[in-house]
Parts: C-alpha cells; sequence; structure tokens
C-alpha cells in the first residue's frame, strides 16, 4: 500500500464556510421544487439484530481525546452480522442515548468495537462513555446501518477526524474485495487521528495523511479529484466538509456517486420560524427558520431526551396535541405521523405546534 503523509481544523476554514453556505442556499431551492420528492427519496434505515447486553471487555486510548471500546456477551456467544456502515445504538446509565459507528472486523463475529471522541462541550453522551471501565455492562440496539457500502470496483474514501470511525471497516472490506481504493484522512495533527496504524497495514490501495498543522486545512475540490470515473465516494467528517463534497461531486465526477454520514445535526434547509408550545413544561418556545425544534426547546428543558439529531433513532419523538407537521425523519410510521413528531428534523407546516412534553 502507498502511504502519502500530505480534520479539518476544529474551525472551518473561510473557503469552507463559503461552500457550506453555498450548498444550503442550493439545497434550500432544490428542497422548495417540485421535483425534490422524487430525487431526493427518504433513506430508511437498514436495521437488524434487537437489544443487547454487552459488557465492556477492553478499554484502548486511540489517542488524547479517543477511547475505543471492545464490547462481547456476557457469555461469549456470537454477535448478530453486521457489514461496514453499521451503527450501534447505545444506552448510557444516565437514561441517555447515542449512536456510535463500528469500527471493528465485520469478519469478528464474537466482539463489537466503537470509537469515542470526548468532547467536553458536548451532550453529555462522550463524557459518559469516558467513564466507562472494563466489566461495566451496556444495553446496546442494533446494529444498523444508515450508511450502506456498496459494491463497486473502484472507491474513494474521505475521512475527517472521527469520521474514520464507520470508514475503517469500509476501507478494510474493500482490501478483501481486491477493489482499487483510496483514503484520503484529515485532522488537526497526526497526534489526533486514530487507527493510523491499523489504516497503514491494509494492502491494496492508497493511504494519504493529511494533518493540518502540516498541510493547512485542505481543499474539498481537490480531494474529490482524487477519485476515479465512476467511483463510489464516501465522506464522513465535519458538517462543511460534507456539504461541500455534495455541492463539488455531481460536477467534478458526475458518473460517480457521493455518500456521507455525518455526527451532528444537519443544517436546516427552506425552514420558516414558529412556534411550539411545551403542554406539560407550560411555555412556549420560538424555533428561529435555521434552527431545529429540539435545539429551541433544549434552551428551555436542556435535559428534554434526544440522540441522533438527523431524524432516524426516534429518541426524540413526542405527541402532537394541536397543529399540523412538516415530517422530515426517515423513521415514523405513517400511522404515526398523524399524532407524532421527531423535533430533531420535523417543523411546523404552520405558525405553531403544541406537543406533549
Amino acid at each position: 500500500m502507498a502511504t502519502m503523509t500530505s480534520e479539518r481544523s476544529s474551525e472551518p476554514s473561510r473557503g469552507l464556510r463559503a461552500l457550506a453556505r453555498g450548498a444550503q442556499a442550493y439545497s434550500a431551492l432544490f428542497a422548495a421544487s417540485s421535483a425534490a420528492p422524487y430525487l431526493s427519496r427518504s433513506k430508511p434505515v437498514r436495521r437488524t439484530g434487537f437489544d443487547l447486553e454487552l459488557v465492556v471487555d477492553a478499554v484502548t486510548r486511540e489517542v488524547d481525546d479517543v477511547v475505543s471500546f471492545t464490547l462481547r456477551r456476557p457469555g461469549g456467544d456470537e454477535l448478530p452480522v453486521w457489514v461496514p456502515g453499521a451503527h450501534l445504538d447505545v444506552f448510557l446509565p444516565s437514561g441517555v442515548q447515542r449512536q456510535y459507528s463500528l469500527c471493528g472486523d465485520p469478519a469478528d463475529r464474537n466482539s463489537y468495537r466503537i470509537a469515542v471522541r470526548r468532547i467536553d462541550e458536548g451532550g453529555g453522551g462522550s463524557l459518559a462513555m469516558h467513564r466507562l471501565s472494563q466489566g461495566d455492562v451496556l444495553t446496546v440496539r442494533g446494529p444498523r446501518n444508515a450508511f450502506t457500502f456498496i459494491d463497486v470496483e473502484s472507491y474513494l474514501f474521505v475521512a475527517g477526524g472521527i469520521g474514520i470511525t464507520p470508514i475503517l471497516p469500509m476501507v478494510r472490506e474493500a482490501a478483501r474485495r481486491g477493489a482499487s481504493w483510496k483514503l484520503v484522512y484529515v485532522g488537526r495533527s497526526l497526534a489526533t487521528m486514530p487507527f493510523l496504524s491499523e489504516l497503514r497495514s491494509l494492502g491494496g490501495g492508497q493511504l494519504e495523511l493529511r494533518p493540518d498543522d502540516e498541510f493547512g486545512v485542505p481543499d474539498v475540490a481537490d480531494l474529490l479529484l482524487r477519485a476515479d470515473e465512476g467511483a463510489a465516494i464516501y465522506v464522513c467528517g465535519p458538517t462543511p466538509l460534507i456539504d461541500a463534497a455534495r455541492v463539488l461531486q455531481p460536477t467534478l465526477n458526475p458518473t460517480g456517486s457521493l455518500h456521507s454520514e455525518r455526527f451532528s445535526a444537519p443544517p436546516v434547509v427552506g425552514g420558516r420560524p414558529f412556534e411550539v408550545h411545551l403542554a406539560r413544561t407550560g411555555v412556549t418556545v420560538p424555533v428561529g427558520a435555521e434552527e431545529s425544534a429540539l435545539a429551541a426547546i433544549r434552551r428551555e428543558v436542556p435535559g428534554v431526551r434526544y440522540s441522533c439529531q438527523q431524524g432516524f433513532c426516534g429518541s426524540c419523538k413526542h405527541a402532537v396535541l394541536k397543529g399540523d407537521v412538516e415530517h422530515r425523519d426517515t423513521k415514523l410510521r405513517p400511522a404515526e405521523r398523524d399524532d407524532s413528531m421527531l423535533i430533531c428534523v420535523s417543523r411546523a407546516a404552520g405558525d405553531s405546534l403544541t406537543i406533549d412534553l
């Protein structure tokens, strides 16, 4: 395997911010068009497995702020099959639910591996995970997959920071299949980028490492130009990286396909302001055009339950007592949409909603 050392910094560059604004503007126009429902259908989460009680068999510090966890069944029985791109829903002792990508080897039926970057100013999930020790028991659900890995002859993988976690099993599988692959892995510095030794041990492809402290923030268009014509392009990392890739890829490689997964809430596209009344709490919360109902509600009710922030896990489901909903999730069944909503992505179809919260 050829290796070249060539996340993005924690602060997006001016160029990436401009690309992200362009992406959002384009998306807003597209979302408002009559073609949107036909050309951008929702992608349901692929579900396998079930709720499991798993034991933390090993805790490994991969880099300073990233810890990986090896999970096994208490009796050592085989675990449900999974494919690259899958994640686990993890239920923490506090009741918080979070999704973490499986980053081990799908061929290993006896253990799962997930990795978590500590985010001190986040929602608390990563801090709770970093307090786990060997022997602790976790309830998990899954594996589930909303980031499907397709079988093609050529791949370009672009990973930013902790976005390497779903990408790593994909690269391993591409190498196992003998496919042509290239991985561009970006981050603040080599010291902050987990799993480098594993990636360097894979054969048959090309690994390019681009720490910002050596090469500066990468140009997204330049990264995408590394893809072969017709390649499958997988991107996981910070929101500006993904948004820029979505805008640029159709022009740079029109016969290729772009697949992406983000670890944070997507930008609100085509939103309009509304109010949500919290019936049990007794407050009315204004929701801005560019924020989610969840973000607005958390200002008044910081402990409101949520997880994926992308409309597929169902953690933030609430009953709707009054008003019409513009559903933007991929989770709820048609029968549930009459009287429920996922507040992380869905919005009022009118000026106000009342929910059971």
